[in-house]
C-alpha cells in the first residue's frame, strides 16, 4: 500500500524516486510494481532522459478507483472503532 500511496499524490515518480522515499531494495520495489502492474493497478514506462534510461510508475484508472475503495473502508473502520469507545 506504500506504493499506492505514494503514487496516489503524485501524477508519476520514478523508480528512484519511490526507492528512495520507500527504502526499497531494486529486486523488492520491482516486484512489488509487477504485482501491481499485473492487477492492471500501475502502469509502467520506460523512456530516457539525458541518455540515461528512466522507468516512472503511475496509478492507472483501476489503480485510483481500488485505492479510493480501500480508504473509504480504512475510513469506515476507523468510524467503527471510534463509535464503540
Amino acid at each position: 500500500m506504500a506504493i499506492m500511496s505514494m503514487l496516489a499524490g503524485a501524477p508519476e515518480l520514478s523508480f528512484t524516486e519511490l526507492r528512495n522515499s520507500l527504502k526499497m531494495t531494486d529486486g523488492n520495489l520491482t516486484t512489488h510494481i509487477r504485482t501491481l502492474q499485473k492487477s492492471g493497478y500501475v502502469t509502467v514506462s520506460k523512456s530516457f532522459r539525458e541518455n540515461r534510461p528512466l522507468t516512472t510508475c503511475s496509478l492507472t484508472a483501476s489503480g485510483i478507483r481500488a485505492f479510493s475503495r480501500y480508504i473509504s473502508l480504512l475510513e469506515g473502520i476507523v468510524k467503527q472503532a471510534q463509535q464503540s469507545k
